[in-house]
């Protein structure tokens, strides 16, 4: 199993002090993984659980990487932010009492930048032979704000992945190509169902390559 250092969790924690997020929740998976899943920011239930994609998105990934022979334990997963960003919301209890509650969150540019160390050495240490995004965050964080996953999700891109330089402040493309493999995040099939039929295509096709690659 790979494992980043403490040092670099202590940076991340440094790094995003003062902002709306809590806890830190590290990449699962093997060194040698059949592939690399990137999402966005672990939630309140990857938080109580400190495993990524857990609840019922969690359920909706495990079903995906069954669909192409794959579990948890062959592919390492990670996200552009590893603190839970939350807002603050009310909700009404069944007795009528309404009560303050976090909620999650997208992280903001500012903490993608934040935690953006992470994922580089994540990506640098592991190399993995292909990168699936979940969700325009994770794409975006990759290959830039242009990227939408509505037009390029089952479509395996060939493309250099962006990187964070500290000393210019700003991110920038790498010399290596990666293999990009960009679909819905597993929660999306909640509130917009007819997406399920999309994502299903898209694991269909992800199948097909990683046949070719074995």
């Amino acid at each position: 199993m790979y494992k980043i250092s403490e040092e670099l969790v202590t940076l991340g924690m440094k790094r995003i002090e003062g902002f709306p997020v809590e806890g830190f929740v590290r990449g699962s998976g093997p060194l040698k993984p059949a592939v690399m899943l990137v999402g966005e920011a672990p939630g309140e239930n990857e938080l109580e659980t400190g495993i990524p994609f857990t609840g019922r998105a969690g359920k909706e990934l495990m079903e995906s990487l069954s669909s192409v022979g794959l579990s948890r334990d062959d592919v390492y997963i990670t996200s552009a932010v590893r603190s839970r960003p939350y807002k603050w919301g009310t909700k009404k209890k069944r007795n009528g009492e309404i009560v303050e509650r976090k909620y999650n969150r997208a992280p903001t540019k500012k903490e993608i930048i934040a935690h953006a160390p992470i994922l580089d050495t994540e990506i640098s240490d592991i190399q993995p032979p292909l990168i699936v995004t979940l969700g325009n965050v994770g794409l975006q964080r990759l290959i830039g704000s242009q990227a939408k996953v509505t037009e390029l999700h089952g479509v395996l891109l060939e493309t250099p992945i962006l990187r964070w330089d500290e000393e210019k402040g700003a991110f920038k493309e790498t010399m290596e190509n990666y293999h990009i493999f960009p679909t819905f995040h597993p929660a999306s099939v909640f509130y917009n169902p007819p997406v399920r039929y999309l994502k299903e295509d898209d694991w269909r096709k992800l199948g097909e390559i990683l046949k070719l690659k074995r």
